[in-house]
């Protein structure tokens, strides 16, 4: 039943394999269970109630994404946009975390009605190979800056910016042996060595005293303090170009550079640099986000730690289900999960980002038209710590670059309208 359900031999894995890529995937963005609800309840909302709705969102559409779409995707609410929920939406514009859940659920269903009409399709395709690799290694980069920066090795400063920090930190020093630990087991080709390394510097903390153990069981918190209290009127009330364009613009290029990287790393890409059954993809996602509002999160999207799990073989939506039934099962032993320290898991970050980098071999570095916007789109995720701005400053370089060397017509017309819309979401967002 398995192997009829998810074509395991065709896609050269087994169940084994796919079970290790779904815990790897669960304790690489497991950090969202408690991260979520902590940024949210700086908005007024219940943090146990949002850790409910966090679970339960990402457990439903990470498992529908396996079972209807058969490929290691993994959702949960997503970092950056639980953050303009609360600090812009809420705490700088002064709307109510309702109206912001009211805001996302319309922005949800404006994602879907664009994956129908095969609008977001029609982007993907558009985008050239080189934009295409280039974003797989800019999320690469990117998803490896976030496991150095939790680590404390790389932090700011006022002078250069980012710099080194002290390695005497306990998450520094741990998270350089998990590197190490990581890395000897991929060169001597041990199956799972993510997940291998992520528990050998768990255990190794736990020995040292640096992490704790929190228990194992504990029933779950209340969920009806946010649970269909989303606002729909109060969103409409707002105009829609105030926050749910928003909510919509950076959803809609975040999730589609995710969905195009992690499917390149995995190898699913046609020639078109989509892939098979992308628009049932697209439709989890919007599902996905509709869901959480109604539950009471902010938007739900494809989470590019999704590559740990393809990173040590996750082929298909096994995948996927092993990471859902994990959130489910998180929900009663939320301890454990907390007991998972940072410095486990962001060696993993760092690796999968280094698997990632192998994308730009496949681009044309030769041709400054292609070059040049390709390096742009990587050095921006990690330098403005977010996906869709690269993708944006990409989308603008090529069409432009390729126009003014005298070669227009390589440039889709879709490229074109999309370079202007990122145009005025830079004049109008800032």
């Amino acid at each position: 039943m398995i192997e009829k359900l998810f074509k395991l031999k065709e896609r050269n894995t087994d169940i084994k394999t796919e079970v290790m890529a779904g815990i790897t995937t669960f304790m690489t963005m497991a950090y969202i269970i408690f991260v979520n609800p902590a940024i949210l309840s700086k908005a007024g909302m219940d943090f146990g109630a949002v850790m409910v709705a966090t679970i339960l969102a990402s457990g439903i559409t990470t498992i529908l994404m396996g079972l209807w779409v058969n490929y290691p995707f993994a959702l949960a609410p997503g970092m950056g946009l639980n953050a303009y929920f609360t600090y812009t939406v809420v705490m700088q514009m002064g709307y109510s975390w309702q109206v912001a859940l009211g805001a996302v659920f319309i922005s949800g269903v404006c994602f879907l009605l664009l994956t129908f009409l095969k609008i977001r399709q029609l982007i993907i395709y558009a985008i050239p190979d080189s934009l295409k690799l280039a974003t797989a290694a800019g999320i690469g980069l990117f998803i490896a800056l976030i496991g150095l920066k939790e680590a404390s090795i790389i932090v700011t400063h006022p002078a250069t910016l980012v710099s080194l920090g002290k390695l005497s930190n306990p998450n520094a020093y741990m998270t350089v042996l998990g590197l190490i630990f990581i890395g000897v087991l991929l060169g001597r080709d041990i199956k799972g060595a993510i997940l291998w390394g992520i528990a050998l510097n768990w255990i190794l903390g736990l020995v040292l005293g640096l992490s704790k153990f929190q228990g194992i069981f504990s029933m779950p918190p209340d969920i009806s303090p946010i649970f269909l209290h989303l606002d729909i009127k109060g969103a409409l009330s707002i105009g829609f170009v105030d926050i749910i364009f928003a909510f919509l613009f950076v959803d809609l290029f975040d999730t589609t550079g995710t969905l195009v990287g992690v499917a390149h790393q995995g190898g699913f890409t046609d020639e078109k640099g989509g892939f098979p059954r992308m628009d049932r993809a697209l439709t989890v996602d919007a599902i996905g986000t509709i869901l959480g509002s109604i539950l009471g999160t902010s938007t739900v999207t494809t989470y590019v730690e999704s590559g740990a799990g393809v990173g040590v073989g996750g082929r298909t939506g096994l995948t996927s289900v092993v990471t859902g039934l994990l959130f489910f099962f998180s929900l009663f032993i939320s301890p454990v999960a907390k007991s998972i320290p940072v410095f486990a898991t962001s060696p993993a970050l760092v690796v999968v980002g280094a698997m990632m980098m192998k994308a730009v071999t496949g681009v044309d570095w030769s041709d400054f038209t292609e070059a040049i916007p390709a390096f742009v789109v990587m050095v921006s995720m990690p330098f403005t710590y977010s996906i869709a701005t690269g993708i944006a400053v990409g989308f603008i370089f090529y069409p432009v670059l390729k126009a003014l060397s005298g070669r227009f017509k390589e440039v889709s017309p879709v490229m074109w309208i999309l370079a202007v819309l990122f145009v005025c979401r830079f004049i109008y967002l800032g």
